[in-house]
């Protein structure tokens, strides 16, 4: 008797079943090839040995038990002998002790000692080969674990596969109904959820933090910056409820302009963006900054989070002739991308497709779908044909840079600026390649009128007849200095024309086409006039071991197929619309995944780990929810009231949960019921990211340029990283300068201007993330040169110095000055133990500055390189002109100020890298 309960979740069928009998006894043998050989036949031996392989080898098919006994060219009957195993030609293949017939062939594909043990007791009970039917029922009786089947309707044999339940939650139905579980009318649900599991910990939540302590934790979450005094003293001073105080500061915060930059930065991060294209020329991407601003937008706006995501992957699809669509699809390129002379366009193409693919399945899915390139995914219910049929969503979408026009919201302020100095850079390349010119053509005189030749120029003799073969080269040069001067300028004149773009009303995005063969990526793409004319329309297949020279079976666009409602979902076959309806489906409401991934992302940000902790990766190897009614409450909750972001962020931060004390009472019972710290009875300090540290120090010394958007800006960087050779392919990059004015280097850290190939000392140092491999959630490190980073750089010494400088300017007295010092850093007043040792500390450091006489600081304004010469072989110097430092402007410098601010800078520098400053508690 059969007792089947089927569970219908998103795309898969749930089989839970119960025997008290079955309908024949398997034998060990056919259990042995249900569970064991017919999987390794599948994942090892098809590929060869099948009617779908390309060229059977060997004529040894393994397709079935009689094609199997047949044999191959080699060893005919030999190959398998049901019941004798050592004579089995077979076994010895797998086992890899016939010499010249190791199979599989690739070490990397070699059986494990226990496959090896279990084809060779299936060989030794007879080798049965039990029908599909045979082999689904003993799978669902014998196998350990969940059946998966997709409601897209594959019959592979994938589908047979064995999970875990608890790893298949992100493709359960979110549940909705919460009545059972919310019976209190006033309780934030999250704080219902929480609590009821504080139970099972068996301790108690910590008290709710003070209000010096929330305003700061909530002003650095929303706009990465520290209230000002006036703010706290606002705050402290607010004479309703504790909880009315914090949420209306929690609504004024989120109105704060500030806040799209900060909630940007986070998104940025998983998105990947940088203003270069990463690899071996790194050559800069002049219009991305539209793209980082469209996102910091809108946060700011509150764009619902469906259409967010829609138009960054359908944009263009949705409407070219709105600007802002153009801009936000260039979320598809961020990723790095490089094409040269050298570069294969098939294998450079393929590796854009690989890798957004990916990209969206991390980003909006919380799957990481790599793993399926090239065979189906080993612990997950993706199997290699969705992964494909995603990629073919992508398989006519290619790249361009389009006209457009600036946005009323746009920013266009300092592009002269900027433009001047570029413009003094290219134009003394121009120059020098000018020269490098009237030379060539008098060394190509020189030659010809030496061998006897009538002619002026190499081409005017090949005009005349001369063979090539009788002439040298063209582009005749002589000193290791010119050779060499030669092929720095050719790269840069290619870098600094293209990088022009960066001040024009220029989208970077994409449109739908054929695939035309590309050039080297030495400027911008342009869209052709009939994107369907040339080139050609590509056709997804799956690829053997992802290789792009591989297809098999071919494949249609569309979703993964587990995702309930998937197959329902249809996908145009045309160019046209497949991102769109992507797009659709992702931002479905009944997609398991999508609503899931973003409040666990936001949700992580606010207490430093998510409920589920990997938020780019939902499968089974991620960490699994520690609330998983709570999270489904939210996702629930955020696409039912349209997808507001800042709904989400008013929910999480107004429970109790958010608003506790970062210590426990018991604290020693905490750390034996809570090691982990998954209970949230209390709020996790966390240290400021890089962005936040260098934003808060530029906000206290009152330098910070509040100013929003436009093109990148380029702060101080210590000159032995800012002027080191930094190589592209062939050559040297330009050197980096700053800004040369001080309002537009200290502006907010996610304007920075941000090169894969040379990014800020001070920013890598505190652990912000390369931009090749999309951040879920930054490293906390603790490391020493941190330390040596906020004491001794010259980034915190000049911040503390201004900091010095505002203190003493608006304080009348010592006293005071005291007083306000630690107010802006720390939002409080200072503990007379403190005055004491600030007092005593800023006499010490003055008496020590009054014996220093500080200097101008100069600096540089060329930089003489050293290289070697392709051509030659030999050494020679090229110099390079650094016009910014002609006309730099430095930040407040020691010999500008007497000895006691300097002395206070010292202790101002101390505050800085005090824990209270950088952590937020």
């Amino acid at each position: 008797m059969l007792f089947l309960k089927t569970v219908c979740l998103p795309g898969l069928i749930l089989l839970s079943i119960a025997t008290s009998g079955f309908a024949e006894q398997a034998s060990e043998g056919e259990k042995l090839f249900a569970l064991k050989v017919r999987p390794i036949l599948r994942e090892k031996c098809f590929g060869c040995h099948s009617d779908d392989a390309d060229e059977l080898k060997g004529g040894f098919n393994l397709q079935s038990r009689q094609q199997m006994l047949e044999g191959g060219d080699d060893y005919g009957d030999s190959a398998v002998v049901p019941g004798d195993a050592d004579s089995s030609s077979m076994l010895a293949m797998v086992a890899r002790t016939e010499v010249g017939y190791e199979m599989p062939p690739k070490d990397a594909d070699k059986l494990s000692q226990e496959e090896v043990w279990a084809v060779r007791d299936w060989i030794k009970e007879g080798a049965p080969w039990p029908d599909d039917n045979r082999v689904a029922e003993i799978y669902d009786r014998y196998a350990e674990g969940v059946t998966v089947k997709t409601s897209g309707g594959l019959s592979d044999q994938w589908t047979k596969r064995k999970y875990k339940p608890e790893d298949l939650w992100a493709f359960q139905p979110i549940r909705r109904d919460f009545s059972e579980q919310l019976t209190g009318p006033n309780d934030n649900p999250i704080d219902v959820f929480i609590d009821r599991k504080l139970s099972d910990y068996g301790i108690d939540a910590a008290p709710p933090a003070d209000r010096r302590t929330l305003i700061r934790r909530a002003t650095f979450d929303l706009l990465g910056l520290p209230p000002s005094p006036d703010q706290v003293d606002q705050f402290l001073a607010d004479q309703r409820s504790d909880e009315e105080a914090f949420a209306a500061l929690v609504d004024r915060l989120l109105e704060n302009s500030h806040y799209g930059e900060q909630w940007a930065r986070h998104w940025l991060d998983v998105v990947r963006y940088a203003d270069s294209s990463g690899f071996a020329n790194d050559y800069e991407r002049p219009n991305t900054w539209r793209y980082r601003d469209y996102v910091i937008r809108a946060f700011n706006d509150d764009k619902p989070f469906d259409e967010f995501a829609r138009q960054q992957i359908a944009g263009d699809e949705m409407g070219r002739d709105h600007v802002e669509n153009l801009i936000a699809t260039g979320f598809l390129r961020m990723g790095p991308w490089e094409h040269t002379g050298m570069s294969v366009a098939k294998v450079t193409r393929q590796q854009w497709l690989d890798d957004i693919t990916d990209s969206v399945g991390q980003v909006f899915l919380g799957q990481a779908l790599q793993c399926c390139r090239c065979h189906d995914h080993k612990f997950d219910p993706i199997p290699t044909r969705d992964y494909y049929s995603m990629q073919a969503v992508f398989s006519a979408t290619q790249f361009c840079e389009v006209d457009s026009e600036w946005l009323d919201s746009e920013n266009v302020n300092g592009m002269d600026a900027d433009r001047r100095y570029h413009n003094m850079r290219h134009k003394l390349n121009s120059r020098r390649l000018a020269e490098l010119g009237k030379k060539k053509q008098q060394y190509e005189q020189e030659w010809l009128a030496e061998n006897g030749h009538p002619y002026k120029t190499f081409a005017e003799a090949k005009k005349a007849g001369v063979p090539e073969q009788d002439l040298p080269r063209s582009g005749l040069l002589k000193t290791p200095a010119e050779y060499g001067t030669e092929r720095i300028g050719r790269k840069w004149e290619n870098r600094f024309s293209w990088e022009f773009d960066r001040y024009q009303p220029i989208a970077f995005t994409v449109y739908n086409g054929k695939t035309r063969k590309p050039r080297a990526q030495y400027g911008r793409i342009n869209m052709p006039g009939n994107p369907m004319k040339e080139g050609e329309l590509e056709k997804t297949a799956i690829l053997t071991g992802g290789d792009p020279f591989s297809p098999a079976t071919a494949v249609n666009p569309g979703p993964i197929s587990a995702v309930l409602g998937a197959a329902e979902f249809k996908f145009p076959s045309d160019v046209d619309g497949r991102r769109t309806a992507l797009a659709k489906w992702i931002t479905d409401p009944d997609n398991s995944l999508t609503s899931r991934v973003i409040v666990n992302r936001v949700w992580s940000y606010h207490f430093g780990r998510g409920i589920a902790g990997n938020p780019n990766n939902f499968g089974a190897t991620g960490k699994k929810p520690t609330h998983p009614l709570l999270l489904d409450w939210l996702a629930t909750d955020f696409s039912k009231h349209g997808w507001s972001i800042k709904r989400l962020h008013r929910t999480i931060m107004n429970s109790r949960a958010y608003r506790r004390a970062s210590h426990h009472p018991a604290s020693e019972k905490m750390a034996t019921a809570d090691p982990s710290g998954d209970s949230y009875a209390v709020f996790r300090p966390r240290r400021l990211e890089a962005e936040e540290i260098r934003d808060a120090m530029l906000f206290v010394s009152a330098e910070l340029n509040p100013e929003m958007g436009g093109i990148p800006v380029r702060p101080d960087m210590n000159l032995e990283a800012a002027l080191q050779p930094r190589m592209i392919m062939g050559t040297f990059a330009p050197s980096y300068v700053p800004n040369p004015k001080p309002a537009d280097r200290n502006r907010r850290s996610v304007y920075i201007h941000k090169i894969r190939g040379h990014r800020l000392p001070f920013m890598e140092t505190f652990n912000q993330p390369g931009s090749e491999t999309s951040c879920e959630l930054r490293d906390q490190s603790n490391v020493t040169p941190q330390v040596f980073t906020l004491m001794n750089s010259e980034e915190s010494n000049d911040r503390a110095l201004a900091l010095a400088a505002r203190v003493l300017k608006q304080a009348g007295n010592d006293s005071d000055a005291i007083q306000l010092l630690v107010k802006l850093v720390y939002g409080r007043q200072p503990r007379q133990a403190e005055i004491e040792a600030i007092k005593q500390h800023w006499q010490q450091m003055t008496s020590i500055q009054q014996k220093i006489e500080p200097t101008p600081r100069q600096w540089p304004t060329e930089v003489v390189r050293e290289a070697v010469d392709e051509n030659t072989g030999k050494p020679f110097t090229f110099t390079e002109k650094l016009f910014v430092y002609e006309d730099y402007v430095p930040d407040l410098q020691p010999h500008e100020v007497d000895a006691k601010t300097r002395a206070l800078g010292d202790v101002c520098l101390a505050l800085l890298n005090s824990n209270e400053f950088v952590y937020v508690y």
